[in-house]
């Protein structure tokens, strides 16, 4: 593995993979978008283009954010996408991933690649694309 960016997300410490990110950004006004997936906060502008906004939380099958405004900014299939989570902590040197040894919850399992060790700690190595696609693309 290599570098990784720690975050919490519904209190937990988990880990995105750094290559897969654009930048870390504080999102200040979200436009809802009448219609869209419950996981879908919004539409934000940043730097003259229009991101979408996915609620972390949301797509986990959490229930939506509450004033959480720090987010993750990332291009999945050509189309950029912010998403919200609790606090962004750093980017630090991963060891390898491995597989997860039990099950991490509904929300969790859909989202997990494996389990990945930084800073001392074991942590949920999350997919982005399954946490952009949120908890419906999995009924599909």
């Amino acid at each position: 593995m290599s570098l990784v960016l720690v975050l919490t997300l519904a209190g937990q410490r988990v880990a995105l993979r750094a290559d897969e990110m654009e930048s870390v950004v504080e999102i200040e006004a979200v436009a809802p978008v009448p219609g869209a997936a419950p996981h879908v906060a919004g539409l934000a502008a940043l730097r003259s283009r229009v991101l979408t906004v996915i609620d972390a939380r949301a797509s986990l099958g959490l229930g939506p954010a509450e004033a959480v405004r720090d987010a993750v900014v990332a291009i999945v299939d050509g189309h950029p996408y912010a998403l919200l989570v609790d606090a962004v902590e750093d980017v630090v040197e991963g060891g390898d991933v491995r597989p997860l040894a039990a099950s991490a919850g509904p929300g969790w399992s859909r989202v997990a690649r494996g389990c990945v060790e930084a800073e001392g700690d074991l942590m949920l190595l999350l997919d982005l694309p399954a946490l952009v696609a949120g908890p419906q693309a999995e009924a599909a």
